[in-house]
């Protein structure tokens, strides 16, 4: 198979080759990119949270997220980075694990999910962001998504560890 070959080859680069053979490095980067998932999902519920009327309802919705979304913005970017390591001292077996494949889709539909709310439900945050919490359905189901898909990510990424042996 022409993919597994292409992964075989990154697995096979030296930097993929130091992590998969160093007892220590692994596990630093795993813990990095724990941190960094830990920051992300943190950082989205808060706004999650708060659209679904739980918390941090003296907070503009729009503040909030001006506040935190840049933060999450950089730990996604750490988080890619270190997943990108791990991936690539185990290419070919981390490709065909069920959970890894699966943790890949909801990424995609949290982003997806992230995206419609963004680009779609923000479109008229100046009528109802007001402060009183009073958040419009679209954008309380975009929040239930969102916290579901985040903790499945979490839940399937926890899962890979135990299946790749």
């Amino acid at each position: 198979m022409e993919i597994d070959r292409a992964l075989g080859w990154l697995q096979a680069t030296p930097i993929a080759s130091a992590i998969a053979e160093n007892e220590i490095l692994f596990p630093w980067i795993e813990s990095v990119h724990v941190l960094a998932i830990v920051l992300v999902v943190g950082t989205i519920s808060i706004v999650d949270l708060r659209l679904l009327g739980v918390a941090s309802l003296d907070l503009r919705v729009r503040r909030l997220m001006r506040d935190v979304i840049p933060y999450t913005w950089g730990a996604f970017a750490v988080a890619a980075v270190t997943g990108s390591l791990m991936f690539s001292s185990d290419a070919v077996h981390y490709a065909h694990n069920f959970l890894f494949r699966g943790k890949l889709v909801l990424l995609a539909l949290a982003g997806l999910n992230m995206a419609v709310f963004h680009f779609i439900g923000t479109g008229d945050i100046e009528r109802w962001d007001t402060g009183t919490g009073h958040t419009p359905i679209a954008a309380k189901a975009a929040a239930t998504i969102s916290l579901l898909l985040w903790i499945a990510v979490v839940a399937f990424g926890r899962g890979i560890g135990f299946t790749m042996h």
